[in-house]
């Protein structure tokens, strides 16, 4: 997909890789982008590019009052996203529902409601921001793990239906990246500019599974030849 003249929305447009990936679409000189999130304006200095938008994505009746008014939109990314750490048997009911509720179900509901703005626009893209930990699951973020693991499942299954209406679904795996959701975390983070350019780099290359960063690449290719090997290899993470 050319990037250049599109209209895109973002989720999670005010987290760390939310930021990100509007400075880069901005940078790659898109008409507009909508940068959505639950709770706070994102505060961006294109203001005549940029519209920021309040929008719950597990929110239907938001959903759709934000299509409604991005009615124009022809790329998609699904970014926004919740981490709850530890391991999934110590996790309360209420940490799960909530990491499934807006990574995976959230995500649903958003695809759901904007395949029919993009369809209207005579198709699009839809690019799902998933996590390495899709793929494996990393015991110390377990429940997180499952989470994109079950939207990394809906993004196939969107895929295939999508498919017929010229909309094209593609997952972007990125390992670790220095955000505010992974304070804390001990582990090597890749910058969140880098892997935002990255998956860009994706969505116009029309790549299914993009890994934008150097830890994802490497996971991503023992993924493809040895997914056994992986899950050893996470689960000590």
């Amino acid at each position: 997909m050319k990037i250049e003249g599109a209209v895109a929305l973002v989720t999670g447009a005010n987290g760390g890789i939310g930021r990100a990936l509007v400075r880069a679409l901005v940078e790659r000189k898109v008409r507009h982008v909508y940068a959505t999130s639950r709770s706070a304006a994102v505060d961006q200095s294109d203001g005549h590019l940029v519209t920021s938008l309040r929008m719950d994505v597990t929110c239907e009746r938001a959903v759709s009052d934000v299509a409604n008014l991005a009615s124009d939109v022809t790329l998609l990314i699904n970014n926004a996203g919740v981490l709850t750490k530890g391991e999934v048997l110590q996790a309360s009911t209420d940490e799960i529902w909530s990491d499934l509720e807006t990574n995976c179900l959230g995500l649903v509901t958003v695809v759901r409601r904007f395949a029919e703005v993009l369809e209207g626009n005579g198709g699009g893209t839809i690019l799902n921001v998933l996590s390495i930990s899709a793929l494996a699951n990393s015991p110390s973020i377990g429940v997180y793990s499952a989470s994109k693991a079950a939207a990394w499942s809906m993004t196939q299954a969107a895929r295939a239906s999508l498919a017929k209406r010229n909309i094209r679904v593609l997952g972007a795996f990125p390992g670790p990246v220095d955000t505010p959701m992974t304070r804390g975390m001990e582990a090597r983070k890749a910058d969140p500019q880098e892997v935002a350019r990255a998956m860009l780099d994706g969505v116009e290359g029309d790549v299914e599974e993009i890994f934008p960063d150097a830890m994802s690449r490497q996971a991503g290719a023992l993924w493809g030849a040895n997914p056994k090997l992986l899950e050893r290899q996470f689960s000590s993470l």
